[in-house]
C-alpha cells in the first residue's frame, strides 16, 4: 500500500509558481479580452502618477479596476464613488499580488438616471458650499467696454452674440475659442475663464468688464461638460462678472446656478449684456427735456415767488428816514456835549495840579537819592568780596596745571609715533619688496615668452619699409626693401636707409642699425 502511494505521488508533475501564474493569466487574458460590465462605482483613487485605481461592485461581489494615465485623460465621464457606470475593458491578472482586475478603457454613465444623480450629488455639495447663494452673485455692468465670449467659434452661437450686440449697441468683443462638447469641454472652458481673469486692466489686450459663456442646445450628454464641477467652481471663483447661456430655455446646468446672471438663450445674453442704443438715446433725449422743463419751471416759480417777497418789503427812500432823523438829533447835541465834557476835564486838571507841591518833589527826590547812596554803599564791599574769590579759584587752578604731567603725555605720544612709524616703515618695504619680485617675475615671463629670446636661437624677423610683419615669400618679393631683425639689431636689405634716429641696439655695419 506504501508503495502505491509513493508511485503515485511521483507520476503527479511539478509546477513552478510563475508556471501556474503564467497559465491563470493566459487563461483569464484570452478568455475575458474585451468585456462590458455593468456596476457601481467603490473605493477610487488616483495616484501621483495620474493613474486610477477604483472597485466596481454588485450586491454580492468587487472586481479591482485599473485605468492607467493615457487610459484615464479619455474618459468622458470620471468615475465617482456610487455612480452606476458601465465600463469597457480586458480582464488581466497581477501575478504579484495573485489577484485579477480589470483594466477599464471606457466609462459609461448607466443611463440618464445615473447622470441626473450624479448632477444632483453635485448640486447638493456646491450649494453646501454657498456656491449658489444669492448675496454671492455681483451685479452685472451696465455698458461694459470689452465684452469676453466662451464658446465655439464655428457655431451659430457666436455669430447670433455678435449680430445682437451690433444691432442693440456695439461693443469691442473679445473670443476665446472652446470645444462646447466632448471629453476637452470642461478643460478647455476652465482655462478660458481663468484666462481672461489673468488679462491686466488697461493692458495691450484689454480685460474683458462681462463674460459670456454660451452654447446652443442639446441633448444632457452634449451639456455635460457645463455640468463639470471644475466648470462651476471656475465661474464661481471669476473676479468678472458672468453671464451663463447654456442651451436652451428649459436646458440647466451647474454653470447656470454659480453665474451672476443666466440667460435662457445666447441671444438672451447678448441681450442682458448691453443695452439698446437707440432705447438709451431716446431716454436720455427724454431725461434732458424733462430736465429743461424742470428747470425753466422752477425758474420761473422762484422769480414770481421773488417778486411776491419784494411787494412786501418797504421802499428804500423810507428804510432812511429814521437815521436821517437821529442823525440831526446827535448834530443838535453835539457842540453842547463837547463844551461840558471839556469843562469837565478842566474841574479834574486844577484838582490834580493843587496837590502837586515844590515840597513833596523834593522829599521823594531825597528819599530816592538816600536809597542810592545806601546800594552804592553796599557795592563796593560785595564786588571786594567777588574779586577775591575769583582770585582764590584762579590760584587754585593754576596750582593744579603743571608742567610734569603734560611733558610725560608728549614723550609717550612720540613713543607711540615712532612704534607706528617703524612699522609703517617696515610694511612699505616689504611691499615694496613684494612689487619688485612681482616686477622681476613679469620681467622674466616677458622675456621668456617674447620673440626677442627665439631669436637668440637663430630666428630672424622679415618686416617691409612700413614695419609690417612679411611671412610669405611672395610678400618679401613684392616690398621693395626688407628690415631683418636678428638678436643683436636691424639690417636693411635694398632701398635707402631711412634719415631716423638709430636704435639703441648696436650696429654691426653701415646698413645696420
Amino acid at each position: 500500500m506504501e508503495l502505491f502511494e509513493d508511485d503515485a505521488q511521483g507520476n503527479t508533475p511539478e509546477f513552478t509558481v510563475s508556471d501556474i501564474t503564467g497559465a491563470v493569466k493566459r487563461l483569464i487574458e484570452g478568455e475575458f479580452s474585451h468585456v462590458r460590465v455593468r456596476g457601481e462605482v467603490g473605493r477610487v483613487v488616483v495616484a501621483r502618477t495620474g493613474h486610477m485605481y477604483f472597485d466596481l461592485k454588485d450586491d454580492r461581489s468587487v472586481i479591482a479596476c485599473v485605468s492607467w494615465k493615457g487610459q484615464v485623460s479619455k474618459f468622458r465621464h470620471k468615475p465617482e464613488e456610487g455612480m452606476e457606470v458601465i465600463v469597457t475593458g480586458r480582464m488581466t491578472t497581477f501575478g504579484p499580488q495573485s489577484k485579477y482586475q480589470l483594466n477599464v478603457e471606457s466609462v459609461e454613465p448607466a443611463g440618464a438616471g445615473a447622470l441626473m444623480a450624479m448632477l444632483e450629488a453635485r448640486k447638493k455639495k456646491l450649494e453646501a458650499e454657498g456656491l449658489f447663494a444669492t448675496g454671492r452673485k455681483r451685479p452685472l455692468p451696465f455698458l461694459p467696454e470689452v465684452i469676453g465670449v466662451v464658446t465655439s467659434p464655428s457655431g451659430a452661437v457666436i455669430r447670433d452674440i455678435l449680430h445682437r450686440l451690433r444691432d442693440r449697441f456695439p461693443r469691442k468683443v473679445l473670443i476665446w475659442p472652446v470645444a462646447v462638447q466632448g471629453q476637452n469641454c470642461a478643460p478647455e472652458v476652465v482655462r478660458a475663464i481663468e484666462g481672461f481673469n489673468r488679462f491686466t486692466p488697461g493692458g495691450a489686450l484689454p480685460r474683458p468688464d462681462l463674460l459670456i459663456v454660451a452654447r446652443g442646445g442639446g441633448s444632457i450628454e452634449d451639456l455635460w461638460g457645463f455640468n463639470e464641477e471644475s466648470v462651476a467652481r471656475a465661474a464661481a471663483a471669476s473676479d468678472i462678472p458672468l453671464i451663463s447661456a447654456v442651451g436652451h430655455e428649459t436646458d440647466t446646468t451647474l454653470i447656470d446656478y454659480v453665474s451672476d446672471y443666466r440667460a435662457p438663450t445666447p441671444t438672451g445674453a447678448a441681450e442682458r449684456a448691453v443695452p439698446v442704443r437707440v432705447e438709451l438715446m431716446a431716454w436720455l433725449e427724454g431725461t434732458a427735456g424733462r430736465l429743461i422743463r424742470a428747470e425753466t419751471q422752477m425758474v420761473t416759480l422762484r422769480g414770481q415767488r421773488l417778486r411776491d417777497l419784494a411787494r412786501a418789503l418797504p421802499r428804500p427812500e423810507t428804510l432812511l428816514d429814521g437815521p436821517r432823523q437821529r442823525l440831526d438829533v446827535w448834530s443838535d447835541r453835539l457842540p453842547a456835549a463837547l463844551k461840558g465834557g471839556v469843562q469837565r476835564r478842566r474841574v479834574l486838571l486844577s484838582e490834580v495840579s493843587g496837590s502837586l507841591r515844590p515840597g513833596v518833589l523834593r522829599a521823594r527826590i531825597d528819599r530816592a537819592q538816600d536809597r542810592l547812596e545806601d546800594r552804592a554803599g553796599r557795592l563796593v564791599p560785595g564786588l571786594a568780596r567777588a574779586r577775591q574769590r575769583k582770585e582764590e579759584a584762579l590760584a587754585a587752578t593754576a596750582r593744579r596745571l603743571r608742567v610734569e604731567p603734560i611733558s610725560q603725555d608728549i614723550a609717550r605720544k612720540r613713543r607711540e609715533l615712532d612704534r607706528h612709524a617703524a612699522r609703517l616703515k617696515a610694511l612699505g618695504e616689504a611691499r615694496i619688496a613684494r612689487a619688485q619680485d612681482r616686477l622681476d617675475a613679469t620681467d622674466r615671463l616677458l622675456r621668456s615668452l617674447g620673440y626677442e629670446a627665439t631669436l637668440e636661437r637663430g630666428y630672424a624677423v622679415v618686416r617691409d619699409t612700413a614695419g609690417h610683419l612679411l611671412t610669405r615669400r611672395t610678400e618679401a618679393e613684392a616690398a621693395g626693401a626688407l628690415e631683418i631683425q636678428f638678436a643683436d639689431g636691424r639690417l636693411r636689405i635694398g632701398g635707402t636707409a631711412p634719415s631716423r634716429a638709430k636704435s639703441t641696439d648696436k650696429p654691426e655695419q653701415g646698413s645696420l642699425f
